[in-house]
């Protein structure tokens, strides 16, 4: 279609839909890639709302014979979401449960439903799901269903195709056809219909009748034991029922459209066979191994008990959880340095019967004397070492640099019992190549996710990526295994079919695709037809290295390119608030894949790439997709590759206003420090004028600040001035220890109360403060990408207190996004680097600095009341990312009889200016309502809600009217 022409059809086109269709730039450039190596710019991108709209759509791509790829989470790892045509992303509108019974122990869902999100709401009922993928918090249905996906479980639950009994679907001539199980008797009535159904289900009968194909098929296709074989149209279920071998299996054409890769039809509704929910007692047992080979020649042994999951992990995998935060906790369980760790589960109905069966399985494992450590994890150390194992495919994407783990043969399954010979002959393949290949996953189903290290951005290793994976498919082939055991041909892989099944069978696999979708709308390229599986990447071969100058300094990801590039799709940005942590918050308010943390790496990525500007950053696209990051620094920490996107967000502010200037409101909020500096002079008339409704109204309306916001008011003096007053009026002759506390700008004239609070606390619990006349901390210059004058404050503040902070002289600060500066940004903004590195060490927020006190033994109970309090304590999303919520935690927790939860909030949604600014007031609101706002009204009156956050207190105050108080608050009125 010529451009004009297509923006003309697109306007009608979006005139006839319910749903939302947009073919802009932007969204078409983040919709050009999924968790895959590959990149197709679509032309379009459609939200349906209804069947009706999904017909349109199909009668719109027949017409203008173009096509339509459907898409639910994106995190598809062979290219199955992308495309040239027009992408339906069903994730914001099919995303209901429709119906539930429970005698049948079957569910109803549209493709959009999350997995995870479906067994909660079926966990009451004692049933669930049972196929478990690592993506399982943020991948739908739909996709499963389009994959044939497994994970974790499988060896227990078996896979999707198994579990899928019903699907409503839109044909290729826009005619609705339900497909489910059939008789031998309701199968030929089918072949009497003259329709496209019947036409349909006449080719599949004509194709595979014949007992020749039938035996050719049983010839040619992976082992039957391999349940995750997903290559190419599983033809080979179907020769297995009544209709074709006198089975008693009736025939079901869902298994044939379970893997289909939406390639044969558009599905609106699935019905799902449940299990009843897994014994609650369970152990694992992590075998650790000095090798690979050790670790898979225990496979079959431990595959004779009955596990209900069996995961490996090698070393790349593990060393990677090293420089994650979030994964740091989780690898306690971990001795020494191994090569290889086996996961290996089991679950009773009594934690004796448990006991009896890790007993069991750890006199199998160490008969062998192939492990050197067994260590038996229970309760929360079960799942933090699942987490870590789910972890695995993002943390690839953390290691540094252009090479990067390449998935193209990472998803071989063979039978259980030619595993080790499997992997000894590829690894000496792979050793052919120079190549140390990564393994992980499902030992347990024979098939480990193994991936070569490659940059594909150098034509030498595009030439390996087919290589190998031709070398791989033979392989494969040789053992008669699954080229593609649960992640799908996509275009990675559709290509060997024709090795895999044999070219006869694939003609077979061709005339059926003819039959569903004679005009080859649905999801072309993929299974038949392929794309090539070397064209069309992420990266065009030897480009020249687009060179991107920056203020801040990226030198650690080499550079803010590589730092987006960071992002490899794994949609871990799209998990909803009820599965835990903070990112993304503006994607869960808004639940549109353009506010995700991925969207916003994946748009700059493009744009930095190919943009012709002398600026590359000057794109109103750029300022679109990052207009609702609140700049939590929860994707630093959560996301699996440790993508920076406040960091990202912040250069783009600077590079973009460089171009297009600084407005107002962005200066009166960027220099707010100065302007409450001024208004403390008078801070009666100033807090009259923020107060009052008139006066608060007319200033609300002249800098667009959201009109239901309370303006914040000053204290009556700042701390700078009081502390003079208050600091060590106990003079002592021996302090515990001298510390350093940091007068953030909030602190100082908003919350000055806090600050005393702090300074009569610390001197009672008997240590020396010392305030220097410093700078403030550039908090409000770095959220709105004034980096110049940030990095004038933070040069300042290093001068001044690199000579002052060591290890026993720490910096200790009140409000996190303050004193968390010099642990993230000072060390990109500053060009004393060692003096930085050295004051970040010893800084600490004041709970983490008590915790330790605590942990020395130099501040005890004895010292606070014993009244009984319950505290409910929301923690600051920077406190989250870069420190630890546990330490305001275990200060809460000193006072012997003060009984704390921390409520598992995520982000509060203020995110300092972001909440005020008109604009955002509803993201902003919609965000506290998720979790924060409801936990706290549910609230016992006499419960304290805590805060340690200046902006999460005034979130909690305007959405729940109810006061927080800083931890530090609470302890001090505790005192004795």
């Amino acid at each position: 279609m010529k451009l004009l022409q297509t923006d003309r059809l697109f306007k009608e086109l979006k005139q006839q839909l319910e749903g939302d269709f947009h073919y802009d730039d932007l969204t078409t450039s983040i919709y050009a890639t999924d968790a895959s190596v590959y990149r197709m710019i679509p032309q379009a991108v459609a939200f349906p709302k209804t069947t009706q709209d999904i017909k349109v759509l199909i009668e719109f791509a027949k017409k203008n014979k173009t096509s339509l790829i459907p898409r639910t989470a994106g995190t598809s790892l062979a290219g199955q979401c992308v495309g040239t045509g027009i992408v339906v992303d069903v994730s914001k509108y099919f995303n209901k449960i429709l119906r539930l019974n429970q005698t049948d122990k079957t569910v109803t869902v549209q493709p959009g439903i999350v997995r995870d999100e479906l067994n909660n709401y079926l966990k009451p009922f004692g049933l669930f799901f049972g196929p478990n993928t690592s993506t399982s918090n943020r991948c739908m249905i739909g996709g499963m269903v389009g994959n044939n996906s497994s994970g974790t479980t499988s060896i227990q639950y078996g896979v999707t195709r198994d579990k899928v009994l019903e699907m409503k679907t839109v044909l290729s001539d826009g005619s609705e056809v339900v497909f489910g199980e059939l008789t031998k008797e309701e199968f030929h009535q089918k072949l009497a219909m003259n329709s496209l159904e019947g036409s349909i289900y006449k080719t599949i009968y004509n194709e595979l009748v014949p007992e020749t194909v039938q035996t050719n098929i049983l010839r040619e296709f992976p082992k039957p034991e391999i349940h995750r074989r997903n290559t190419g149209y599983a033809i080979d279920e179907l020769i297995n029922t009544n209709v074709f071998v006198g089975k008693p299996e009736n025939f079901n054409m869902c298994k044939l459209l379970s893997g289909s890769e939406g390639t044969l039809a558009f599905t609106t509704e699935i019905t799902l066979r449940l299990d009843v929910l897994p014994p609650k007692e369970n152990m694992l047992i992590a075998a650790h191994f000095k090798s690979i080979q050790d670790c898979l020649n225990a496979v079959v042994t431990v595959m004779q008990h009955d596990l209900h999951t069996c995961e490996m992990m090698d070393k790349t995998i593990l060393d990677l959880t090293k420089h994650n935060k979030t994964q740091q906790e989780n690898r306690r369980f971990i001795v020494g340095d191994p090569q290889a760790i086996l996961m290996c589960e089991i679950k009773a109905d009594s934690a004796h019967d448990a006991q009896v069966q890790a007993n069991s399985l750890i006199n199998s494992i160490e008969r062998l004397g192939l492990s050197y450590a067994n260590p038996i994890l229970i309760a929360e150390e079960i799942d933090k070492a699942i987490e870590l194992r789910k972890a695995g495919l993002g943390l690839l994407g953390n290691i540094i640099g252009d090479k990067k783990t390449a998935a193209c043969i990472e998803d071989t399954a063979v039978a259980l019992t030619d595993l080790a010979d499997y992997i000894h002959e590829f690894t000496e393949l792979m050793a052919s190549y120079n190549q140390e290949a990564v393994y992980y996953a499902h030992a347990g189903a024979g098939e480990l996710h193994l991936r070569p290290i490659l940059n594909l951005k150098k034509k030498e290793d595009v030439v390996l990526f087919r290589k190998i994976t031709t070398d791989v498919a033979h392989l494969v082939k040789k053992y008669k295994g699954s080229m593609s055991g649960e992640h799908g041909d996509g275009i990675v892989r559709a290509e060997f079919i024709p090795l895999m099944i044999g070219e006869t069978n694939y003609q077979v696999l061709k005339r059926i695709k003819t039959a569903f979708d004679p005009n080859n709308i649905f999801n072309p390229g993929k299974i038949v037809d392929a794309f090539p599986m070397d064209k069309n990447l992420r990266y065009v071969p030897d480009r020249k290295e687009p060179e991107i100058e920056t203020f801040l300094d990226f030198t650690e990801s080499l550079g803010i390119l590589r730092e987006a590039e960071k992002c490899n799709g794994s949609g871990d940005c799209r998990k909803l608030p009820e599965f835990g942590g903070t990112m993304c918050p503006s994607y869960r308010a808004t639940r549109n894949e353009k506010d995700t943390t991925r969207a916003r790496a994946n748009a700059l990525r493009e744009f930095l790439t190919n943009s012709e500007k002398k600026n590359k950053f000057n794109h109103h696209e750029l300022k679109e997709v990052f207009d609702l990051c609140l700049s939590c620094k929860a994707c630093a920490s959560e996301c699996p590759s440790s993508v920076d996107v406040a960091s990202l967000k912040a250069e783009f502010q600077y590079q973009y206003q460089k171009e297009n200037g600084i407005s107002l409101r962005t200066k009166l909020f960027a220099y707010n420090n100065q302007l409450n500096r001024i208004g403390s002079k008078f801070p009666n008339f100033t807090n009259v004028m923020f107060s009052n409704k008139f006066t608060a109204s007319l200033l609300k309306k002249s800098f667009g600040i959201a009109p239901k916001r309370k303006l914040p008011l000053l204290s009556n003096k700042s701390l700078s001035k009081m502390h003079q007053t208050t600091l060590n009026q106990n003079f002592k002759e021996k302090y515990i220890k001298t510390i350093y506390l940091f007068n953030d700008e909030f602190t100082n004239y908003l919350d000055t109360q806090i600050g005393l609070d702090a300074l009569v606390l610390l001197q009672a619990l008997n240590y020396k403060v010392i305030i220097l006349n410093h700078e403030e901390s550039g908090r409000a210059f770095l959220s709105k990408g004034l980096l110049k004058q940030a990095k004038e404050v933070a040069t300042k503040n290093i001068s001044i207190f690199k000579d002052k902070i060591t290890a026993i002289t720490p910096l200790v600060g009140i409000e996190p996004s303050a004193i968390l500066t010099f642990k993230d940004e000072y060390l990109k903004l500053v060009d004393d680097k060692e003096s930085a590195k050295r004051i970040a060490e010893n800084t600490f927020l004041i709970e983490e600095f008590i915790q330790q006190e605590i942990v020395l033994g130099n501040i005890k109970p004895e010292k606070f009341t014993k009244e009984a309090k319950t505290i409910k304590f929301h923690g600051h999303c920077h406190q989250k990312a870069l420190s630890n919520q546990k330490a305001s935690f275990d200060v809460l927790n000193l006072p012997e009889n003060y009984k704390v939860t921390i409520i598992p909030s995520g982000c509060c949604g203020m995110a300092g200016s972001f909440g005020y600014e008109k604009e955002h007031y509803n993201v902003s609101m919609n965000i506290g309502e998720q979790t924060l706002f409801p936990a706290i009204r549910k609230a016992d009156p006499q419960t304290l809600i805590s805060a340690n956050g200046t902006s999460c207190r005034h979130q909690i105050s305007d959405g729940t009217q109810k006061k927080a108080k800083h931890p530090i608050t609470i302890l001090k009125e505790a005192l004795l």
